[in-house]
């Protein structure tokens, strides 16, 4: 058994957690992996993969048993997102996103909101995250989307931009400023929209390199009236639920690049294992041994590093903030060297679409750009160790 192997055996998930794992490997390796190059050939949404997900409880897995989900520990999702992005990029953060919108209303939400929305991710419907604007993307300070009191409503105007599920979701958790806030951070505010709110507007769907089966949105919001009732804690308190959600969420991000990374390694060391040339398997020589060498050790070290935050938050850990950010710069760094060098291995036929290697490349390159560029968790990183 190689060391890649032996990590499952370092993961210490309770029985019914590994069984869960097990099973979502299977259905991710046998099917959704079956279907991902014509998902991303066409651009078609993969709904036959999320009703697959959905028929394996997995939405259940985040939502606290009391809203009718399973509270299953933040290790085995990311397992899960891990699998599920390896055998396809776009049904992984299509599923992960859901934990990315509901975790500020699991972490913030009243119980009659918990009690009123959570039920329905629970069973499977879809959620998007709603931070990005046009001009407002690492900076989320500089939204300009609004939030105006009316009443018994709160006001929505504005637009985003990039919002994953943006045009499938039945649950958005939109982020803008109070408009009776001047200051731009304590003005950050967030409420929960609901699918078929009046004024809510697809603009368009994005064209993108990569993860194409992943629908990306630009909304706009033409004064949507939502109840007051669905504003998460109040006026300013958004920008606080802004950087908790990212330091969840980022982690998940590490884990979907690992999962690319992972599905690159074995892919390349498959092919290199059999293609010989001058009367050797390519394996055999010694610069890609010593290549294959920094790639192995790069994947244990971050996949050990997922492990740790992953404990780390089920022990109740909340400042992680800057654990989350070593983790998904050093996991997205990973994916984006990883399909480059597999791409390379292969040579001419990990340039052509019959292998599987050639997509995972341009998959891999939006990790290292959402949810914070790379830029800018180096400069979170270092800053960190400024003396106060």
């Amino acid at each position: 058994m190689s060391v890649i192997a032996r990590l499952d055996e370092q993961l210490g998930l309770p029985e019914d957690e590994r069984m869960l794992l097990a099973s979502v490997r299977d259905y991710a390796r046998n099917e959704i992996a079956a279907r991902a190059a014509k998902t991303d050939e066409t651009a078609e949404f993969p709904w036959k993969n999320v009703e697959g997900i959905n028929a394996l409880g997995l939405n259940a897995m985040f939502v606290p048993e009391a809203y009718g989900g399973a509270g299953l520990s933040y290790l085995v999702y990311l397992e899960c997102v891990k699998e599920i992005s390896a055998a396809c990029a776009s049904t992984g953060i299509i599923w992960a996103t859901n934990f990315h919108a509901v975790k500020p209303l699991i972490d913030f939400g009243s119980e009659e909101q918990k009690h009123r929305l959570l039920p329905r991710i629970a069973a499977g419907r879809l959620a998007a995250l709603v931070i990005t604007e046009a001009d407002a993307g690492s900076d989320a300070t500089g939204m300009r989307t609004r939030f105006t009191p009316d009443g018994d409503d709160i006001v929505v105007s504005g637009s985003k931009s990039f919002i994953t599920n943006g045009d499938v979701a039945d649950l958005y958790v939109v982020f803008g400023k109070w408009a009776e806030t001047p200051d731009p951070r304590t003005a950050i505010s967030c409420l929960m929209l609901e699918k078929g709110t009046p004024g809510l507007t697809v603009v368009r769907l994005e064209d993108k390199m990569g993860h194409r089966g992943s629908s990306t949105a630009a909304l706009s919001f033409d004064d949507c009236r939502v109840p007051k009732a669905n504003l998460l804690r109040g006026p300013g308190e958004g920008l606080k639920l802004l950087l908790a959600s990212l330091n969840k969420s980022r982690p998940s991000v590490a884990a979907h690049a690992l999962g690319i990374a992972h599905a690159a390694f074995e892919d390349a060391t498959a092919y290199i294992n059999g293609r010989r040339q001058s009367g050797k398997r390519i394996v055999e020589f010694q610069g890609i041994q010593f290549l294959l060498a920094d790639l192995a050790s790069e994947l244990v070290l971050c996949q050990s590093w997922l492990t740790q935050v992953g404990r780390l938050v089920d022990a109740g850990a909340t400042d992680i903030g800057i654990e989350a950010s070593i983790l998904k710069l050093r996991a997205s760094d990973l994916a984006m060297r990883m399909t480059t060098e597999a791409v390379q291995l292969l040579g001419g036929y990990g340039y052509v679409k019959d292998y599987r290697v050639e997509r995972l490349m341009r998959d891999a390159k939006i990790t290292q750009i959402w949810e914070g560029t790379n830029q800018i968790h180096r400069q979170l990183i270092g800053r960190s160790f400024i003396e106060r």
